[in-house]
């Protein structure tokens, strides 16, 4: 008898305490001023959007885009591309050796160019 009054009050007790919780699916009311933050994370948009399409000879076209964007640039084929005119492309793209940079030495420096910050 003490054991069926003791399940009767843990049950009475988990009913009391699922009241109390809040409903587990809240829901979340956005507004514009979100959108304004950053970007909306969305997979597909309601509509489609006028953009700029620039084709890799350099034309463009006003064309209807699934996402909101200013320009959208089709990449060069290199495959299409004069031999000479790709191998130029592929050295800009990726130097061979890096650059040197002059230090500056204060030897170098003509100190009367900066006279007039110094104080008196």
């Amino acid at each position: 008898m003490a054991a069926a009054s003791r399940a009767l009050s843990t049950l009475r007790l988990d009913a009391i305490a699922r009241r109390l919780q809040p409903p587990i699916a809240i829901t979340h009311r956005s507004n514009s001023n979100r959108a304004s933050i950053s970007h909306l994370h969305r997979q597909l948009y309601g509509r489609l959007y006028p953009i700029l399409l620039v084709k890799p000879d350099g034309s463009t076209i006003h064309i209807r885009y699934k996402e909101p964007k200013r320009i959208l640039m089709l990449p060069l084929d290199s495959n299409t591309l004069p031999e000479a005119e790709r191998k130029a492309r592929l050295r800009r793209q990726f130097p061979t050796s890096p650059k040197v940079e002059l230090e500056e030495t204060f030897e170098r420096i003509d100190l009367d160019t900066y006279k007039r910050f110094w104080k008196k």
